[in-house]
């Protein structure tokens, strides 16, 4: 008799069909690291050419300089002066302007407007035809949205013209609203 010959899981067999199939998995596995790594290298080349782009933007050597006490005092009141450059340029000038130039002036003449951003505060000087045409002026500066806290700082009445002017200086809180500051 034969030995009998149980077999209960068989063997298979790789056709041509398997090792095509392998041999695609196989390429486009590599075909996809090697697109990995070319894409990698291209986004570190590009963070280096950002990073060159930024400090050339800034100004920025890479070499860390170190300043003398006098250079960053000098460093800090440049920034300070530009600060209040700033500041100044962002006071609501239009419509103080806006504001001047509409309230009746007939018997008044403005010699200076001085503001002075920091405090918040402008100073007017002008001449009025008479001590009334002085105090209409105060009351309209007082009744303005722009102005505040109008104070009459000085007067003198021109004794030497035959009209007898009166020379006024006025300061006020000057109001910025929506305004930046």
């Amino acid at each position: 008799m034969r030995a009998l010959m149980l077999d209960f899981q068989p063997r298979r067999r790789s056709g041509p069909l398997g090792w095509s199939l392998l041999a695609a998995g196989l390429a486009l596995t590599l075909s996809c690291v090697l697109v990995q790594r070319h894409l990698s290298e291209q986004a570190t080349q590009q963070q280096g050419h950002l990073q060159t782009a930024q400090r050339e933007l800034t100004g920025d050597t890479g070499t860390k300089v170190s300043l003398t006490p006098a250079e960053t005092r000098e460093q800090a009141q440049n920034l300070a002066e530009m600060r209040k450059v700033s500041q100044q340029l962002r006071r609501p000038w239009e419509r103080l302007f806006a504001m001047l130039e509409a309230m009746p002036r007939d018997d008044i003449a403005l010699l200076t407007l001085t503001p002075d951003a920091r405090k918040g505060q402008v100073r007017i000087s002008a001449e009025a035809r008479d001590l009334e045409a002085m105090l209409v002026f105060h009351r309209h500066l007082e009744a303005s949205d722009e102005l505040s806290d109008v104070s009459l700082l000085s007067h003198e009445i021109v004794a030497n013209v035959p009209e007898h002017p009166v020379q006024f200086n006025l300061s006020a809180s000057w109001e910025i609203g929506d305004a930046n500051p």
